[in-house]
């Protein structure tokens, strides 16, 4: 490897740690907002306490409807009304989707559901370290959205994720999918305009 090489890989560590820290910081820094009326909750599954704190601003009326994105294909209603942790008063005000199973999917699958039912706010519920880029897939879908971030936090990822591997890689392979969404696909995007 040549000197110049070197140089080039160190810039781009440091370029990647200074983005990791701002990225780690806002994750971190998201209020719960939750004092303002929206057209529906969505909800992406897969994480601790998500479909909890979905259901939980539903029943306090802060939007009439509640998507839950990425729900497993043979799961039904009544049997997430059947969790403990979860009381779902009017499932008329439910819609599963069982088709997304992953973030692309889920901003696609809702994208179709948002413009069928004419939403033009959301509450997105999904982990803090997910928020980013599930913000911006959706961003992709519904530019004109107005998305009001939620974030589930957990105790399984430490805040400070430096004294704790899992949490590390956890985070450092979040935040390096969001670059790809923002870098990549922002790419690929404005290449087919």
């Amino acid at each position: 490897m040549t000197k110049k090489q070197i140089v080039f890989l160190l810039i781009l560590l440091l370029v990647w740690g200074a983005g990791f820290e701002a990225f780690n910081y806002k994750i971190n820094s998201y209020a719960n907002v939750s004092d303002v009326k929206a057209d529906a909750i969505v909800v992406l599954t897969g994480g601790r306490n998500r479909l909890k704190e979905a259901v939980r601003l539903l029943n306090s009326k802060k939007a009439e409807r509640l998507f839950v994105s990425g729900v497993f294909s043979g799961t039904s209603l009544k049997e997430l009304q059947n969790r403990e942790d979860v009381e779902i008063f009017d499932s008329e005000q439910v819609t599963l989707d069982k088709k997304s199973t992953n973030t692309v999917e889920n901003a696609k699958e809702t994208s179709e559901w948002i413009k069928k039912n004419k939403i033009n706010s959301i509450y997105l519920v999904t982990s803090n370290y997910h928020m980013p880029r599930s913000i911006a897939e959706f961003r992709r879908y519904n530019p004109k959205l107005d998305i009001i971030p939620y974030p589930v936090y957990s105790d399984k990822v430490a805040r400070e994720w430096w004294k704790n591997w899992h949490s590390f890689s956890l985070l450092a392979s979040e935040y390096n999918k969001f670059l790809y969404v923002l870098i990549v696909k922002s790419v690929i995007v404005k290449k087919g305009e």
